[in-house]
């Protein structure tokens, strides 16, 4: 008999892929946490049946949520990931040098446990390196406390459910523009163009708000909803547009270089609209 598991995206749309066992099944404080191993993707980290990551493409979620961000600033030192409990966007931080310390806020201690044992690629800088302060707490609450401390500062959240839902309204990102340096940036992942269009035009248009720098910018991602993936970055002074691409050193990455730096920024007319009133 054959395996599969579905993820229902949207009421009238799914992914569907061969699965050939469940690896790990929790009901945490906060979440349903389930790892399967899949024929096409590797093994699958899924929350309350949505995927967050896999064995094959996280590589491309991990550097675009990093890597834009720390080359548009020119000295990134201190950075905080909000979310993020694989480990992946921590372990692109710390390949840069600059950075002297990376702290990770997850609410979750379930996910960073698991993605330890599981997802060893993916949270390999989780444990024993001096420069990564790994934190089970309220990134929320985390950024309230911590004013003025960070260069950059990484929303790597959930779907806007359950305990996510506070990471995607207005007054987070204020907060999160109090808790950044006078030249800090911030950058959030923010769903489908396809399926989130209402979502992604909030949010922008908040962001816009209180930074004087706001961009969006996409990737491709397959095993996410519709395959589009979007970010959207705010930034006190650097504008990543006007970065210089002779800079951008290579760090080893699968997907981010210095000419997607540039190219993420252009977008397509339909995706364009939701950065205008």
């Amino acid at each position: 008999m054959e395996l599969w598991y579905t993820e229902k995206q949207t009421e009238n749309h799914g992914i569907t892929t061969k699965i050939t066992e469940t690896l790990y099944s929790e009901k945490t404080d906060f979440q349903q946490l389930d790892i399967i191993n899949t024929k096409q993707f590797g093994r699958m980290l899924v929350l309350d049946g949505m995927v967050m990551t896999t064995d094959v493409d996280e590589f491309v979620y991990h550097e675009m949520i990093s890597h834009v961000a720390l080359n548009t600033h020119p000295n990134p030192k201190k950075v905080l990931v909000v979310g993020g409990g694989d480990g992946g966007a921590i372990r692109e931080i710390v390949k840069h040098p600059s950075v002297e310390k990376a702290v990770l806020a997850e609410i979750d201690g379930g996910v960073i446990e698991s993605s330890k044992k599981y997802f060893p690629q993916i949270a390999s800088e989780l444990s024993g390196n001096p420069r990564v302060d790994v934190q089970v707490i309220d990134g929320i609450k985390l950024i309230h406390d911590h004013k003025g401390e960070y260069d950059v500062i990484m929303v790597d959240s959930t779907e806007p459910v359950g305990p996510a839902v506070g990471l995607f309204e207005k007054g987070f990102y204020q907060g999160i523009y109090d808790a950044l340096k006078p030249d800090g940036i911030m950058v959030a992942q923010t769903e489908s163009p396809w399926f989130n269009r209402d979502l992604i035009k909030r949010v922008f248009k908040d962001i816009s708000s209180i930074f004087p720098v706001t961009r969006l910018y996409t990737c491709s991602i397959p095993t996410y909803p519709s395959g589009l993936w979007s970010f959207t970055i705010g930034s006190k002074q650097h504008d990543p547009l006007e970065v210089d691409a002779s800079k951008i050193k290579d760090l080893g990455t699968k997907y981010y270089n210095a000419e997607i730096h540039h190219a993420v920024f252009k977008l397509p007319n339909f995706v364009a609209e939701l950065t205008r009133d």
